[in-house]
């Protein structure tokens, strides 16, 4: 038996171990003189019994016996500490037994018999704690888990809720309750037995369980219901991508006793707000509400309760969806928008844009190109745009005596994409256009990801024998560095930089733009750069790029993305396939062109 005396005093401590030695007990004994020295002991050993005196220098007994609890160094069947102490004082008696301690002896009146005496008992009673303890862990085991699934049950997700929601009342925009049920479980129950219904459920929350980070409080409230308590959640979008990969894990059938079964399941979610009080239940009821929408709206689906989130998340959350049908549904498409040369204002080529006709819609680039870089679609649709944009060019320039040039943006995503330059490569080949007609543009912000992969993926684009680009040019993080570090053959200055009539600026904004602009363009002609102007939409516009030896511009003023009929009708003379200049003259506003 291994134990432990801890006492300042050295007589005492003394004559505590003459007593051990004479209680017939065969023990390795072990001496501390404080609380700290003690607790170290504790850490590095296990003892069996801790003889621990009440008054210690710094840290009384009662410390020492409260921190050992709470590393739960006392949960061990046969640790017991029982407590000494010169003092008579009951008081001091039963604090320490309050404390957990399993019995109480006063210093002189220890000798070897009663020491021998006080320990087993000390020992049987902690014994017996031990057993009420391990009782008690079975029963609130029984009380707060689900004995089907091994989830929480409805009692812990109702008492967690709570405890969340009173500890959080003045900003609850951290919690969120994502509740569902199987769809038509009834009818499975109903035909398919009990059994094949209990089997199911236990894999639904396994498939579940695999998608969750473990951190939630994952619950079946009763029958098929279940619900998933989140806490420290930054925004609507992180909750809804957690339960999109719940509904995705539900999409592959079920097999059980070697029979399919597939289901669907219906979510419902509400999210507290910063400013909005709200009790437990009513965040449950708001979820619950949620989730009745949903099987209303067709089974299968997610509904937030706050309308206006829903309906933006909703829509990311599609649009997500539907990006990696559009490519194979043929959903995509390109347009053209001319590229001329400021001094003879001839077309010399066009920048390739990016446009998603959904069965419902035509969706902005501006709203699907960030939704296809955040979920990394953007490689499979950049590589589709490249082929599209590389056989057009291809086309084209088999009917005209001077070639045009086809300028394609590119994402961060996709400059590590090792299957791309020889994707170039092949498609250059193979439709037999000289690398040299093709461009690729670079945002500034695509340019902070830089590193020695990507660097070396730009190089291997101008070993090709195409160029490179730097689009929208004075926006963003805009860096002299970009201009010197990048093998850049061209500058594209963003449409903001031009004084547009239509946003009205005063003399003087007017003045400043123009100043800026001025020395933007002379310090880049200086570094031998191609330069273009974007956007221009108006006469004025054109004379000033011109005034300021600009090489190039687009824009409304001359036409819009155009698709490539339009491009053949516009540009191309048929008959003698000659390159000539076209105003539109339809006065044109503005509007956001985001490019791929």
């Amino acid at each position: 038996m291994r134990v432990l005396i801890v006492d300042d005093d050295i007589v005492d401590r003394e004559s505590v171990r003459r007593s051990l030695l004479k209680s017939s007990f065969n023990c390795s004994i072990t001496e501390a003189m404080d609380v700290d020295t003690a607790l170290s002991m504790c850490n590095a050993q296990y003892f069996d019994v801790i003889l621990l005196d009440y008054r210690l220098p710094q840290r009384n007994g009662v410390e020492l016996l409260l921190e050992l609890k709470l590393k739960h160094r006392l949960n061990s069947k046969s640790e017991v500490v029982v407590m000494m102490s010169n003092s008579e004082d009951e008081d001091i008696a039963l604090h320490c037994i309050e404390c957990g301690a399993q019995d109480f002896l006063l210093k002189n009146e220890i000798t070897g018999a009663k020491l021998r005496r006080t320990i087993l008992q000390a020992q049987k009673k902690g014994a017996l704690e031990q057993e009420l303890l391990d009782s008690f862990k079975r029963v609130k085991k029984l009380a707060e888990q689900d004995s089907l699934t091994h989830l929480a049950n409805r009692y812990l997700f109702d008492v967690t809720l709570k405890t969340e929601v009173n500890n959080n009342q003045r900003d609850l925009s951290g919690l969120a309750i994502i509740l569902f049920d199987v769809d038509n479980f009834k009818l499975i129950n109903d035909t398919l037995g009990h059994h094949t219904g209990d089997e199911l459920l236990k894999g639904v929350c396994a498939r579940i369980t695999d998608v969750l980070r473990g951190t939630e409080l994952f619950a079946r409230l009763g029958g098929d219901e279940f619900a998933i308590l989140l806490t420290n959640q930054h925004s609507h979008v992180d909750v809804a991508r957690i339960a999109n990969r719940i509904q995705l894990s539900m999409r592959a059938p079920f097999i059980i006793d070697e029979k399919e079964v597939k289901t669907t399941i219906s979510i419902g979610i509400s999210v507290g707000q910063k400013d909005k009080k709200a009790t437990a239940e009513e965040l449950l009821k708001f979820a619950d509400i949620a989730m009745y929408r949903a099987k209303r709206e067709g089974r299968g689906l997610i509904s937030f309760f706050e309308e206006t989130m829903h309906e933006q998340t909703q829509r990311r959350l599609t649009l997500e969806n539907n990006l990696s049908k559009a490519i194979v549904n043929n959903e995509f498409f390109l347009v053209y928008q001319p590229v001329f040369n400021t001094s003879d204002m001839s077309l010399t080529g066009f920048e390739a844009l990016i446009r998603w006709q959904s069965p419902t819609e035509l969706i902005s680039p501006a709203e699907f190109i960030p939704i296809a870089e955040k979920s990394h679609q953007i490689v499979q649709i950049g590589r589709w745009v490249v082929s599209q944009a590389i056989q057009q060019i291809a086309a084209w320039n088999t009917l005209l005596t001077q070639p045009l040039k086809m300028a394609i943006n590119l994402s961060g995503a996709q400059l590590r994409d090792k299957e791309f330059i020889p994707l170039v490569e092949r498609l250059c080949r193979t439709h037999n256009v000289s690398p040299s007609f093709i461009e690729f543009e670079l945002t500034e912000t695509t340019l902070l990801e830089i590193n020695d992969v990507t660097h070396a993926f730009l190089n291997d684009i101008i070993a090709l024998g195409c160029t490179l680009a730097l689009d929208d040019f004075g926006t963003g993080y805009s860096s002299i560095s970009h201009l010197h570090n990048t093998p850049l053959s061209c500058v594209k200055l963003d449409k903001s930089m031009l004084p547009n009539g239509q946003h009205n600026p005063s003399k003087h904004d007017r003045d400043k733009k123009v100043t800026l602009m001025t020395g933007l363009v002379k310090m880049l002609q200086t570094l031998d750069l191609v330069i273009v102007a974007e956007g221009v939409e108006t006469e004025e516009n054109e004379q000033l790029c011109k005034s300021l030896g600009i090489t190039k511009v687009q824009g409304f003023y001359y036409d819009p993305g155009l698709s490539a009929s339009d491009i053949n009708q516009r540009y191309v003379n048929n008959d003698t396939f000659d390159i000539y200049k076209t105003k539109n003259g339809r006065g044109l506003r503005s509007e956001k062109e985001h490019i791929i």
